[in-house]
């Protein structure tokens, strides 16, 4: 199952409070990457925050991977889920083969 995984930073970190964080949330996050969970992310251009799209089995599968990251652990970021699959309607061009 694909789900996109869409954090946003729910309050800024200061100077300090990155130093001690982000030591520890990139190698989870890669972790992840390398867990085959995330197939790819994005820094997100509209707002302070990245997307992923994970492959998973459920949506819950999601949540538990991401809300395990220390920036969400922290109270810092927080993350929407939607499950995401194929243009379905892309086959009514082809029914009439």
């Amino acid at each position: 199952m694909k789900v996109m995984a869409v954090a946003s930073i729910t309050k800024p970190l200061s100077p300090e409070q990155r130093q001690q964080i982000m030591p520890n949330e990139v190698p989870a996050t890669l972790k992840l990457y390398l867990d085959g969970k995330i197939e790819q992310f994005w820094y997100r251009q509209d707002a302070p925050g990245v997307i992923f799209l994970m492959n998973v089995e459920s949506v819950e599968q999601a949540r538990t991977a991401v809300e395990a990251l220390p920036l969400v652990t922290g109270g810092f970021a927080k993350y929407d889920f939607m499950q995401v699959g194929p243009l379905a309607p892309l086959g009514l061009l082809i029914q009439g083969k």
